[in-house]
């Protein structure tokens, strides 16, 4: 940023950006999330960013921050750039608004609860920045996305946010911009919309992700050195997430002992030296697998959780001759946006259940238990969603709704032997799975539970899965007996005995395995 009159444009220089900084503002998308990891120089970025189209009069720009306080930093850093660059514009305290000599303007907003969104109805800004994006939902993300349009002809449209992994709108934004594509590369939305005259016509949209970590400000490690220290002497999750922008590995998460890939370091600390890719093979310190054709002999679930505004969730589960569990397939009513439900009637949701079960290799001639909310069985309001699914030829036993042990009772399951074996297995192709149950927090109110606020229906009917067969934490250091399988402290149940030479399977407290 240079001085704002034409005179002085080539002397005083305010701010120059550092090489990941420049990539960022150069971007040409219509969405670019920055950052994903601490002191990666994003703040600075974001508020100089905010002010490039200053001299046209009618543009205005909204900065956003979740609740106010948190604009602190953002305002005392336009404090410093903004007068020194446009030495006539002024800010308004009350308002929170940067009015510049063209008449401009930048403003400072916050979106602390959710129907706050609708404080900026009617409003249009040219130019929109969230900083700490994952502190947002997805739905005040998109009702902003539509207050996004021009004040003016000849502005450019456009939005940006910065964020650290963590924080309500993890999972939203890790789909939205980590997971859609490669970083540095344009992930491109095509869009379909009918006009008045019947036509379809089709657009396409735009984002992209910049990676940065404080390795790339080095202004930052000049003038500090040691900031680097004290982000590697974090806690390990904090430190991954912080330090080196880990997006399976944050503060405040719930199951983060499910590992879509191998826990290196684990494998590392018990003294194996393999590569990633063979201890995915082998299924050690890892919990998704590739997919396999299942035994017919395999004993299969099916657990479930009802939602219409929010998304209903189905999961089918096979258990092998040691009792160890696969979630195997998945029926998801989620629309695009995530957390939303495709608001089918229960007759439809079950009609598909049905067929699934009738037709996929997998399923189809199998005797399928299976286990569901208890809460499906209230006739209130008339004929319970239980007894719609039985009319389709769809039954289930009601599942123990009781929360904490059944958080436990995951915990369990996920839990890695010495030799790096779950008892609890997902194949890939759960994508409903994977990417909603690593993104659930603890809620702040009670921490032994998770925050139901989040998308939690794929982990609701897996405990109550779960919850049907509870098994014990595993022990450690205990006595060999003669079995090298990882789940030798087990006994067998009835139903569930393994076959000749087979290992032996593991105790079910209370499970009823018919």
């Amino acid at each position: 940023m240079r001085a704002g009159r034409k005179e002085e444009r080539m002397e005083n220089v305010i701010w120059r950006p550092q090489e990941r900084q420049a990539l960022f503002m150069q971007r040409p998308e219509d969405e670019v999330l920055y950052g994903g990891a601490a002191g990666g120089g994003k703040s600075d970025a974001l508020v100089i960013e905010a002010a490039r189209q200053v001299e046209i009069p009618y543009y205005k720009g909204l900065i956003l921050r979740k609740t106010y306080p948190q604009l602190t930093e953002l305002i005392e850093k336009s404090l410093r750039y903004y007068p020194a660059a446009f030495p006539r514009a002024r800010y308004n305290e009350q308002k929170h608004c940067w009015t510049f000599p063209s008449g401009a303007r930048i403003v400072f907003g916050s979106l602390q609860h959710e129907k706050d969104r609708f404080n900026y109805q009617g409003k249009a800004f040219d130019f929109i920045a969230f900083d700490e994006l994952t502190h947002f939902s997805f739905d005040e993300y998109i009702y902003l996305k539509s207050r996004n349009r021009p004040n003016g002809p000849g502005t450019r449209v456009y939005m940006r946010s910065t964020a650290n992994p963590g924080g309500v709108g993890h999972a939203w934004v890790k789909e939205r911009f980590i997971t859609a594509g490669e970083p540095m590369q344009t992930i491109w939305e095509d869009v379909v919309l009918v006009g008045p005259d019947g036509k379809s016509h089709r657009e396409r949209m735009s984002r992209a992700f910049v990676p940065s970590t404080v390795f790339d400000n080095k202004i930052l490690l000049e003038n500090d050195p040691k900031y680097l220290a004290r982000l590697a002497s974090l806690p390990e999750k904090e430190k991954r997430a912080l330090l080196y922008g880990d997006w399976d590995c944050y503060e405040g998460q719930f199951f983060e002992d499910f590992r879509i890939e191998p826990d290196m370091r684990a494998a590392n600390a018990a003294g194996v030296d393999l590569p990633r890719e063979e201890l995915k093979k082998q299924r050690r310190w890892c919990h998704v697998i590739e997919p396999f054709a299942i035994p017919r002999d395999w004993k299969v679930y099916r657990s479930f959780d009802w939602g219409y505004h929010r998304p209903f969730s189905v999961g089918w589960w096979a258990v092998d001759y040691e009792g160890t569990v696969y979630r195997i397939l998945e029926m998801y009513g989620c629309t695009e946006t995530p957390n939303e439900g495709v608001k089918w009637i229960p007759p439809r949701v079950f009609q598909e259940i049905a067929r699934a079960e009738r037709e996929h290799p997998w399923l189809k001639g199998r005797e399928i238990r299976g286990i569901a909310d208890p809460a499906i069985w209230n006739a209130e309001t008339g004929v319970s969603i239980a007894e719609t699914a039985s009319r389709c030829g769809v039954w289930f036993d009601k599942g123990d709704h009781q929360r904490i042990p059944g958080w436990m009772q995951l915990h369990y399951r996920l839990a890695f032997d010495e030799n790096g074996f779950p008892r609890m297995y997902v194949f890939n192709t759960c994508k409903a799975f994977i990417r909603t149950v690593p993104t659930l927090q603890y809620d702040k109110s009670r921490p032994e539970d998770l925050d139901s606020e989040g998308e939690d229906h794929v982990a609701d009917e897996t405990r109550y899965f779960l919850m049907s067969r509870p098994i014990k934490p595993r022990q450690k250091d205990r006595p060999d007996r003669g079995n090298s399988g990882p789940l030798h402290l087990f006994l067998d149940i009835s139903g569930e005995l393994p076959r000749a030479g087979a290992r032996p399977g593991m105790e079910i407290l209370g499970g009823n395995s018919e």
